[in-house]
């Protein structure tokens, strides 16, 4: 199979992922009309989907190092086709939540390799920054093509179908993946896997994803939400403790060392959490205050995906080779948070054009620039044995970094939007008011991954020092602790 064929069935599995993280938010009044799910019930349609899948891909990255990232994308990709059918077939709200888990599930185990694999597809510099053009293009239009997909698929033939369609795309992606894809694995070593480890991350990433998207509905002092966050904050202490003292960690403590990896960790979840501003709240003015329909919002946001499909594809390539990536992230963040700052002036009788679309050209071009340039820094720092690792860590933060920013900036937008209409101010102004105080806070967040990103990346890593004999592999390939 050739290299090109292999990258579009990944790609594929990962647009699958991609999409149903956002496919289903326009469908979610004609799912609670059906089904006759409560509010709350609602909000768990999105979150039993977000939270294994955030969960579980640091985990699912460190199997694929351990055991074939092949296997696990195959295996994670079957999971979640499966899962697709059974949600599309769902006849009542348990059965929908508990299909979406396993969606979450299947998703996580797919994605978290799909990175480390395209990586090793494409060794060279120049051919891997064109293959993570294409990979970017598919993770950033992909939430912005779910939401056109999914407006239509409801408003035509019904809210099953965003779910049934994976179903046709999952079993051709399987069937060509069926062969060998020919990507080299990592070195295989007597290594085993931390099971302790892996169930106290695991619990860790899950417990503080659920405090996160519940504080939007407690806020963010509540008993609940504090006790979650506390209970997150022990796991992953004591999760950090076994991997120090463990004989085989699930994270090794060199990688906290790669000055790369570190700082687009860092930068990625502070770009995707002010990002978000974007991907959810300018849906809201455009449906709440502009008054669009569902096909007419995702229409709205298409000039996004384009202009991250032609700048990522075909643009990014050429000036990673040029400038180097680093200095076009930083660009990039720039035309992102400026585009965010125009969204911050957006007003109660404004339009579509004047409003919303001038927007969308900053922020299209800026993040087709920034996320080939972020990936390729990210995986710059690791090693071929811990690649599969790294993919999981920065499509992790990516799923917190979207829980925290719709948490924090929703949780912004309706607190100010509830104190300007107690104190008088006529509904559409003071939803208008609330999304531009979260734009603005988005593009703050921006600005401070702009300074993440000058402070600590580099485009050539620095060699790291070599490892400590806690780290160092024994003759045998185990780990000493």
């Amino acid at each position: 199979m050739s290299r090109r064929l292999v990258l579009a069935v990944l790609c594929a599995g990962q647009l699958m992922v991609i999409l149903d993280g956002t496919i289903v938010n326009v469908a979610l009044p004609a799912i609670q009309a059906d089904l006759g799910m409560s509010a709350p019930a609602l909000a768990w349609v999105v979150n039993a989907y977000l939270i294994p899948f955030a969960g579980l891909l640091l985990l699912s990255g460190r199997l694929g190092d351990l055991f074939g990232r092949q296997g696990v994308f195959l295996a994670g990709l079957a999971l979640f086709t499966l899962a697709s059918l059974l949600c599309g077939l769902a006849p009542n709200t348990g059965t929908l939540l508990a299909f979406r888990f396993l969606q979450g599930v299947g998703g996580a185990v797919a994605s978290s390799v799909t990175l480390a694999m395209v990586i090793t597809l494409f060794p060279g510099p120049r051919e891997r920054a064109k293959a993570l053009g294409v990979y970017s293009f598919v993770q950033s239009a992909g939430g912005t093509l779910g939401l056109l997909l999914g407006g239509a698929l409801t408003q035509l033939v019904g809210w099953h179908w965003i779910f049934v369609v994976n179903v046709p795309i999952g079993l051709a992606v399987l069937l060509l993946a069926r062969r060998d894809l020919g990507i080299e694995e990592a070195p295989r070593t007597r290594r085993r896997l931390d099971a302790p480890g892996a169930v106290l991350v695991t619990a860790a990433l899950m417990t503080a994803v659920y405090a996160i998207v519940e504080s939007g509905d407690h806020g963010f002092c509540s008993a609940r939400t504090l006790g979650c966050g506390l209970a997150a904050l022990v796991l992953l202490a004591a999760f950090l403790v076994r991997q120090a003292r463990g004989t085989d960690p699930l994270l090794p403590p060199r990688m906290f060392r790669f000055r790369n990896v570190s700082g687009a960790l860092g930068t990625h979840l502070l770009l995707i959490s002010g990002m978000f501003s974007f991907q959810f709240l300018a849906v809201l003015y455009m449906q709440r205050v502009l008054g669009f329909d569902e096909i007419r919002t995702g229409l709205g946001v298409t000039p996004v995906s384009l202009l991250v499909g032609a700048m990522s594809l075909f643009v990014a390539p050429r000036l990673i080779a040029r400038i180097g990536a680093r200095r076009l992230l930083a660009v990039a963040l720039v035309l992102i948070a400026a585009g965010l700052a125009l969204l911050g002036q957006v007003g109660a009788d404004g339009s579509y054009v004047t409003d919303v679309f001038p927007a969308t050209i900053p922020l299209g071009a800026g993040f087709g620039l920034a996320m080939p340039s972020l990936a390729g820094l990210a995986m710059s720092g690791a090693t071929p044995s811990d690649s599969g690792l790294a993919s999981g860590m920065f499509n992790s933060v990516q799923q917190i970094g979207s829980a925290l920013g719709l948490a924090v900036l929703s949780t912004l937008a309706a607190s100010h939007t509830r104190t300007l209409r107690a104190g008088g101010t006529a509904e559409p102004a003071a939803l208008t008011e609330g999304y531009q105080l979260s734009f603005r806070v988005g593009a703050v967040l921006v600005l401070a991954a702009l300074v993440v990103a000058t402070a600590v990346l580099r485009d050539r890593p620095a060699p790291v020092a070599a490892p400590s004999p806690a780290d160092a592999p024994t003759p045998t390939g185990t780990a000493r602790g």
